[in-house]
């Protein structure tokens, strides 16, 4: 259980942290918002980033990548969070790319893992059909006949399905919505007949899509796997988030303290008001705490531990709690300004807030908790 970064770690934590800052600073997420960029992420960029191997680092040598853990995605993924990048590392490697990954299709790993690497080929995954997150809750019908599947059905909230490639629909072959048996994965081509992508936007400026699927046919070697993948993929792409959320948690503290430290009031200044130190210690406590539970369940994930599922929800509960703690109080502090969309910190309390819902917020994730450990 490490909850330190070794050496290597830390170097490429400080690489992140170089390439971040110089291409990707706050206001070119708030710019890509404003024009309603059709990407909504710079493709350039995620170029960069492939050649830099961060879209490789789950990957094998043999699929173009590092063979690195989900730490070191992690590391990543928490400096992208400070800066609130808009990249879809979420959505193409861990969601899309991770189904096809973990699963036993080395056809189609073949085929599709060297394309991601290079940051050529994008992924993503359509699970949810309602407002909240609740992953065996499946509609969407995978009809099998003569060797081919009939998928109809809607999903909604597909982060970033609007510029995908290849899609990873999660459908039911039998049972009834909420049965975890039944579900199917299958890779299917954002440009196949009966396929309709619709853009949304999230509430933190990051894309997403509404994905309709009619009579959408797909050969039986595009099935990857089944609920056992998905839970793998959701436990990976959980942590992970997980890492992400600690990132942009600590900016707004950060930038949070900073004000305390810079705004006066009557004569001094408001970080030395006694309340406003309590309110920040709990802050501190509680971002400690996230980051330590964090570090634990993406060693949990590496290690193959049988207790990764319990410690991925216990980061997500954790994170969540301290994202919604530390997203309220930083807007608080901050004052008027902080209610202003025209002051960072509002980016920070939105991102948070859309990050906290996603894949499971802390009450979910408590209850599944509490369901692995046997209550």
């Amino acid at each position: 259980m490490a909850l330190t970064l070794s050496e290597d770690q830390l170097l490429l934590r400080e690489t992140a942290q170089t390439f971040l800052a110089d291409n990707s600073p706050v206001k070119r997420m708030r710019d890509l918002r404003d024009e309603n960029d059709a990407t909504g992420f710079t493709r350039a960029l995620w170029k960069e980033m492939a050649d830099l191997g961060w879209v490789g680092i789950l990957l094998s040598e043999e699929h173009g990548g590092s063979e690195m853990g989900l730490a070191e995605l992690g590391v990543v993924l928490l400096e992208c969070g400070r800066v609130l990048a808009p990249e879809p590392l979420l959505s193409s490697v861990l969601l899309g790319g991770n189904a096809v990954r973990l699963s036993g299709n080395e056809a189609l790993q073949k085929d599709v893992l060297p394309a991601l690497a290079t940051g050529d080929r994008l992924l993503a995954m359509a699970l949810e059909e309602s407002g909240r997150f609740a992953p065996y809750a499946t509609l969407t019908t995978a009809k099998e006949s003569g060797g081919s599947y009939t998928i109809d059905g809607t999903k909604r909230y597909v982060l970033d399905g609007h510029v995908a490639d290849q899609i990873v629909v999660v459908a039911r072959t039998s049972g009834s919505a909420g049965d975890r048996d039944g579900l199917a994965l299958l890779l299917v081509d954002a440009n196949a007949a009966g396929v309709s992508i619709e853009r949304t936007s999230m509430i933190d400026g990051r894309n997403a899509a509404h994905v309709k699927l009619e009579g959408v046919e797909v050969g039986a070697d595009r099935l990857l796997g089944n609920a056992d993948l998905l839970d793998s993929v959701l436990d990976q792409a959980t942590a992970a988030l997980a890492a992400e959320m600690l990132g942009t948690t600590e900016e707004a503290f950060e930038r949070t303290l900073a004000y305390l430290k810079d705004r006066e009031q009557f004569g001094v200044k408001i970080g030395t008001f006694q309340a406003l130190k309590h309110r920040a210690g709990e802050m501190f406590a509680e971002l400690e705490f996230a980051r330590s539970i964090m570090l634990d369940a993406l060693s949990a994930v590496d290690e193959g531990r049988d207790d990764a599922p319990q410690a991925v929800s216990a980061a997500k509960a954790q994170c969540s709690k301290a994202a919604r703690l530390i997203g309220a109080e930083a807007i608080q502090m901050h004052g008027g300004t902080g209610m202003t969309d025209e002051e960072d910190i509002g980016l920070f309390f939105k991102r948070l807030k859309a990050a906290e819902v996603s894949l499971g917020d802390a009450t979910y994730h408590q209850r599944r908790f509490a369901s692995l450990q046997g209550y």
